[in-house]
């Protein structure tokens, strides 16, 4: 037997020894695509063990990352920072080698993948930023960015939508640097596919403009490798490998979906040793393995000192241009607070025309900017001004058009993001983040810091009607982990979003208007505390009027009906909630006073977030169902968004605490 096949055997031993000893896995893609892995670590991938984040490796995603023991056991073989103890401390509380790969626990992994057809998608996003990087900063000799990304998935990533939409988009858009290594074998957990995945995946990725090409055996080495070598060597289309695989290879349970979620057991396991003349004891990588698999690990780590090399060239020759490849690399870092003009809105206007003006002037001094849209660019105003679109012709282009494809789009982004040297801005109207939640909650758990602009915020809509008025979408974004959440009242809170997204460690969803608001003398910075005081009264407040976007309109002409009636009220803005939770306990209550117990919350969407700050004895002026088509002052008024009702509320709630003490 050679050593590239005990090398694919170990592969699936170890992967199989894990997921038993763990009592939960995936054991099938493991033994079926191990030679995929194998070829893929052995004879192509370009990586640096001892630098696992060198800028110009090639990439590699699974996106079936169910089968995460594939490429534990593969970054193992390959020198990386993941030892046996960790291959044998599978799924367990606490190890670098969870159930399915996370971004930032282990060594390797380039993007948390497990939902089915996110990691694809990524993949697409980790392409487009090469083509794009490759374009601002390679000289002809010099291909300072110059790589390819993989990706491997099984049948599930391509029955899902997203595999769908940015499969087409990838096409479009001519990636030849993109190589999909399909495992396909026939499989789900229902069983077989025949009633559920029947087309014909070959002539669908050729109609989508990709380079498709066959292997009928996959466990044939020489026939993978030519197959790679052939699809590397077509740089004008993404390419696709069908790969013919038999999921839980060499065991009983081969070609059954009783191999694809849970351990084979230790009798089949044993079996499956057998099967492939395996003796060793559990864990145990054979010496000639272990020796053959590092000594390509070595090699391929020339390549990071011969890129280093290249790049001191470069530099001696570009200097300028080396300069601002270090900077996009690091992460530009433009201070962004100290940028002219930002806050300065004096007019009203719709809070997506400002964001508009805002991240044009943030991009004309942060050039590593790729902003994008689901086709709605002219709504959302998104578009970065002077530069070109981003396509075959025009990779250097900042803009992206991704077509009515949010959820592809959402996580292409978080692959730009992943790349390196980009941030990623993309847009739509706000009732669409619904296609997108699943990739933006995979960039809070990754906290990937991509901009979501999201437009078109409420009922203000109009006539377009509940289709597109947003209700429950704020309750959604702001459910999601590790997420900040702006909705700004006007100009300046709109800039104040943007700068807070801009320098979060985080993804920033910023939900704007269609119609125009109002400016305020005293908005502004003070919404980086995600809440604050914006309009007081003298003394301490009978009631607060507490709101977010252009609900605070008529919270500050319901604070002036008041106090025609001697009642003193405070406005307080709140744009982003979980920011200003995270304030201290002295600056919240110096906003929202404890003490204050008579209170007003106030937004045109779902109530659900909104109890924390009313409290016992407070009102809501929120919505309780679905909006209607018409004009949208007249929807305000309709469901109740009036200075008049706000003011009647604000008298309501005084009573409840009056009543309440006199109860006692």
């Amino acid at each position: 037997m050679s050593v590239q096949q005990k090398s694919v055997d170990t592969i699936r031993v170890l992967s199989a020894e894990a997921i038993e000893k763990a009592k939960s896995g995936h054991p099938g893609i493991c033994l079926g695509a191990a030679p995929i892995g194998y070829e893929l670590f052995a004879d192509f991938l370009s990586f640096s063990y001892k630098n696992p984040k060198w800028d110009n490796r090639d990439r590699f995603i699974l996106s079936a990352g169910h089968g995460s023991m594939l490429l534990y056991s593969l970054l193992h073989l390959f020198g990386y920072n993941v030892g046996i103890e960790d291959i044998a401390n599978f799924r367990q509380l606490g190890s670098i080698t969870p159930g399915h790969p996370e971004y930032g626990k282990t060594d390797g992994v380039e993007t948390s993948t497990g939902p089915l057809g996110q990691g694809l998608a990524n993949a697409v996003g980790f392409a487009v930023a090469e083509e794009h990087l490759a374009a601002l900063f390679n000289r002809p000799g010099f291909p300072i960015v110059d790589h390819f990304t993989y990706v491997l998935t099984g049948d599930g990533c391509l029955e899902e939508g997203i595999g769908y939409e940015a499969c087409s988009f990838a096409g479009t858009q001519k990636l030849g640097k993109l190589i999909l290594l399909y495992d396909n074998n026939d499989v789900t957990i229902e069983g077989n596919m025949k009633t559920t995945f029947d087309e014909d995946a070959a002539t669908r990725f050729m109609a989508q403009g990709w380079q498709v090409i066959r292997v009928n055996n996959a466990n044939n080495l020489a026939v993978l490798k030519a197959a790679i070598e052939r699809a590397k060597s077509d740089l004008t289309r993404p390419s696709v490998i069908i790969c013919k695989t038999e999921i839980g290879y060499g065991s009983p349970l081969a070609g059954t979906a009783d191999c694809h979620g849970a351990p084979l057991g230790v009798e089949n396991v044993a079996i499956l040793k057998a099967n492939l003349h395996w003796t060793l004891a559990p864990f145990e990588v054979p010496k000639a393995v272990k020796e053959h698999c590092l000594a390509i690990a070595e090699e391929k780590c020339k390549a990071e000192e011969e890129w280093k090399a290249l790049f001191a060239t470069y530099e001696q020759k570009f200097p300028m241009l080396a300069a601002q490849y270090k900077q996009f690399m690091s992460g530009v870092d433009i201070d962004v607070n100290s940028i002219t003009g930002l806050y300065d809105f004096n007019q009203p206007e719709a809070t997506r025309s400002c964001g508009g003006k805002i991240l044009n002037t943030i991009a004309k001094l942060s050039p590593n900017i790729m902003s994008g849209s689901a086709d709605l660019a002219p709504s959302t105003k998104t578009e970065i001004k002077g530069s070109a679109y981003f396509s075959p012709e025009h990779r250097e282009g900042s803009n992206i058009h991704f077509g009515i494809r949010e959820h592809a789009m959402s996580a292409i982004c978080n692959g730009i993001q992943l790349h390196g040297g980009l941030r990623a801005v993309c847009s739509t109207f706000f009732s669409f983040s619904d296609y997108m939640k699943p990739a933006i909650r995979m960039s809070g758990l990754m906290s990937l810091p991509v901009v979501y602009v999201m437009t078109h915020d409420s009922i203000g809509v109009g006539e377009d009607g509940p289709t597109h008025q947003p209700m429950e979408q704020l309750i959604s974004m702001r459910s999601i982990p590790n997420v900040n959440v702006f909705r700004p009242c006007d100009g300046k809170e709109t800039a104040a979003a943007f700068v807070s997204a801009f320098t979060s460690d985080r993804p920033t969803v910023i939900v704007e208007t269609r119609q125009n608001l109002p400016c305020y003398d005293d908005s502004g910075e003070a919404a980086l505390k995600g809440g604050y005081v914006l309009s007081d009264c003298e003394g301490k407040p009978d009631v607060l009027l507490i709101a977010t976007g252009s609900e605070i309109e008529q919270c500050v002409i319901a604070q002036h009906l008041l106090a025609e009636e001697k009642i003193k009220a405070r406005v307080v803005s709140l744009p982003c909630m979980e920011i200003f939770d995270k304030q201290s306990e002295q600056y919240k209550d110096s906003v929202i006073p404890k003490s204050v117990k008579a209170r007003v919350c106030v937004e045109a969407a779902s109530h659900f977030a909104w109890y924390k700050y009313c409290r016992d004895y407070g009102e809501l002026v929120t919505m309780t169902g679905f909006g209607v088509s018409g004009p949208a002052k007249q929807l305000f008024k309709h469901f109740g968004f009036t200075a008049d009702n706000i003011a009647a509320k604000a008298k309501l709630s005084i009573e409840n605490v009056k009543l309440d003490r006199y109860s006692h």
